[in-house]
């Protein structure tokens, strides 16, 4: 059962560092200008998924 919920919650980790590429780039074909600070951002906010992740791996193995 904690496998399905782990499951889910990696669904979700994924889907938002795809939604923060998408308007990452969507943002960097409308100004190239901007793309050394919108990658930091990128990398900043898949970081940030991912660690939501992680913790639920973790979680998944206490529980």
């Amino acid at each position: 059962m904690n496998v399905i919920g782990y499951g889910i919650g990696v669904l979700g980790a994924g889907l938002g560092i795809g939604l923060a590429a998408f308007g990452a780039t969507s943002a960097m074909a409308r100004q190239p200008e901007v793309q050394g600070r919108l990658f930091t951002v990128f990398i900043l906010a898949s970081a940030f998924a991912e660690a939501l992740a992680l913790i639920g791996f973790v979680v998944t193995l206490i529980a």
